[in-house]
């Protein structure tokens, strides 16, 4: 019998079914009598199975540094020439040692793999992602200016107690309005400027004043609807359902 014909070494080829129908029940029959092969065939399969996993798993963070850190500890063999013994069967020890050195590298490989994979991804996420945003600034951008440019656009003027002043534009026929601050103050630390709409009373979110001092230009969010005024509240970061703080600014709208 050659080594290539000798189950001991078709294990792995059986559990990548590589095998010929001959080959492959030969080594069940095998497998049937040797304990020791049929315990390297569960192992083996565990790995095949976990190799599957691994490249859709995200990688632990750090892990590509981890491994080439323990790559340069690792003292390679000097090559030895030796005299040929000739033909000789490799202990059972050995072929495991050895595949399990083989699956070691598989599995590193399959790691590195899924860990570009994913880096790919999280970087074609995050273009998307900017190029929406870019996308929604533009379109705010283009109804900013159509509301303070629109042919029936009315504004009223106010000045806040803490120096600022802030103007309101309405525009009818669009439906919408636009709020400019003029030097409004920092907000408190964790606290954001929201704005709402005065539905008769019932305070409507209508968004967020992004941070900065000097003069700001911002449409605000959603229809005016049947609202009669607006109003300009300081609340914890991200915004509110609903007003938690007195009003920094209460303002109708123009008639």
């Amino acid at each position: 019998m050659t080594s290539a014909d000798d189950p001991h070494t078709l294990t792995g080829a059986y559990v990548a079914h590589a095998l010929e129908d001959e080959e492959r029940a030969q080594v069940e029959d095998h497998l049937a009598r040797c304990e020791v092969c049929a315990q390297e065939v569960r192992e083996l399969a565990e790995i095949a199975a976990r190799l599957g996993l691994a490249v859709a798993t995200a990688p632990r963070r750090g892990m590509r540094d981890d491994v080439l850190r323990r790559i340069a500890t690792v003292r390679q063999d000097v090559p030895r020439a030796e005299p040929d013994p000739g033909p000789r069967r490799t202990p059972l020890r050995a072929r495991r040692v050895s595949r399990w050195a083989l699956a070691a590298c598989v599995a590193a490989a399959a790691a590195f793999g899924g860990a570009a994979l994913w880096q790919h991804q999280q970087a074609r996420d995050a273009r998307d992602q900017a190029r929406q945003a870019e996308e929604r600034a533009r379109e705010q951008s283009r109804e900013l200016a159509a509301v303070l440019g629109a042919p029936d656009a009315k504004s009223r003027s106010g000045r806040f107690a803490d120096g600022a002043s802030g103007t309101v534009v309405v525009s009818a026929s669009r439906d919408r309005a636009a709020f400019i601050a003029a030097d409004l103050p920092e907000p408190p630390p964790g606290k954001v400027y929201q704005l709402w709409f005065n539905d008769d009373g019932s305070m409507r979110g209508a968004g967020l004043i992004g941070p900065g001092q000097g003069t700001q230009a911002m449409l605000m969010d959603g229809p005016v609807g049947r609202a009669t005024g607006m109003g300009l509240t300081v609340e914890p970061a991200g915004g509110s359902d609903r007003p938690t703080s007195e009003p920094v600014a209460l303002m109708d709208f123009p008639t």
